[in-house]
């Protein structure tokens, strides 16, 4: 019994420390991929830097991830970012937004039907599986759906996987190409003080963590944006958050989202790497082509309705718009909205 015993601590001290190991090999290779690619002056480099170091760790065999405790203050601090950018121009806005806002739902629609017509009839899928893999986002609702039996799950999660890493890759470049109004957040504005970003933090992570246990997607950035924005919105807190704050948080965001290459297996890339860019390139079309409309009836600059309409993860495209000086409000508020319609239309597209 003694020597069990003996067996089952040295397991347990084992796994913990390959798991420091891993994480400590997460962040080393994110930050540096991070601070290579803002060095270059790639658009949203901190997130792609950090995406692409971590992926490719991961595909000669490294062992990659972080704690959850990291993931969710890299989200908060996103969050109070996204909600420092609210003024007391919101309200005058929603108007215009509401209109972008319906716009956005219609694409959603546009976007899963000619995704699982794309999978199904040019790769063969069936069409639970094209109808979830399709998904412009909550990848965790469409995979827990196919796990339930609704789809091949493995399939699932390869395609939306390789939709968020493709995107995180592609939307910054073609944004800056194909809309030059992007300007960067003035230098001299007020940074909020280490204090009061530690107690935004403090706060957001436990709501977001409540949200999470009920159910609530991307619950401690939305939190955190919640918090800081009412926090602005009263005079309670003021200023932005520090610039070093916001780039470890896409540099962990990037690590996050690489680190979910480890689950890709040699035999799914080779299976499903043509369907994963075809259904990619179909689903930027459509988004490409509503944000026109958008942008016809609403003014407001092409690539920012974009970036708010991108088929990628709101945590990934929340810190795209920021970092790309767009208002962080708008595009959060549409990716947030993204993600509650989804969880409604993808049971009704289903079951079309």
């Amino acid at each position: 019994m003694a020597k069990v015993r003996h067996a089952e601590r040295l397991n347990k001290g084992n796994a913990m420390m390959i798991n420091i190991r891993s994480t400590a090999a997460t962040l080393g290779a994110g930050f540096v991929g991070a601070a290579l690619a803002a060095i270059v002056g790639i658009p949203a480099g901190a997130l792609i830097g950090s995406t692409l170091a971590v992926a490719g760790l991961a595909a000669i065999g490294g062992r990659v991830g972080l704690p959850d405790a990291l993931r969710n203050l890299a989200f908060a601090t996103i969050g109070v970012s996204l909600g420092a950018g609210v003024d007391e121009q919101l309200f005058t806005q929603l108007g215009t937004w509401s209109v972008s806002l319906v716009v956005l739902v219609a694409s959603l629609f546009a976007t899963i039907l000619t995704g699982r017509l794309v999978l199904s009839r040019g790769f063969g899928l069936d069409t639970q599986t094209a109808t979830l893999a399709s998904s412009p986002g909550t990848m965790s609702n469409a995979i827990a759906i196919a796990v339930e039996g609704r789809g091949d799950a493995a399939a699932v999660m390869f395609l939306q996987v390789m939709r968020l890493l493709v995107l995180v890759i592609a939307v910054p470049p073609l944004a800056v190409a194909l809309d030059q109004s992007a300007v960067a957040l003035p230098v001299d504005v007020t940074v909020m003080s280490l204090p009061v970003l530690a107690a935004l933090l403090a706060i957001s992570i436990i709501l977001g963590l409540l949200g999470t246990q009920a159910g609530l997607p991307a619950a401690c950035l939305l939190a955190g944006m919640v918090i800081s924005a009412s926090g602005h919105a009263v005079g309670l807190v003021q200023g932005l958050a520090p610039d070093w704050a916001i780039f470890a948080a896409f540099a962990l965001t990037g690590a996050v989202l690489g680190s979910r290459m480890s689950r890709v297996t040699a035999a799914q890339f080779r299976k499903y790497a043509a369907a994963g860019l075809a259904v990619v390139c179909s689903a930027l079309v459509v988004s490409l082509c509503f944000a026109v409309i958008a942008n016809l009836l609403t003014g407001l600059p092409f690539g920012q309705i974009w970036i708010a309409f991108a088929p990628g993860g709101v945590e990934a495209m929340a810190a795209i718009g920021l970092s790309l000086g767009y208002d962080p409000a708008y595009v959060a508020v549409h990716h947030f909205a993204r993600i509650f319609a989804l969880v409604l239309i993808v049971p009704i597209v289903l079951k079309l």
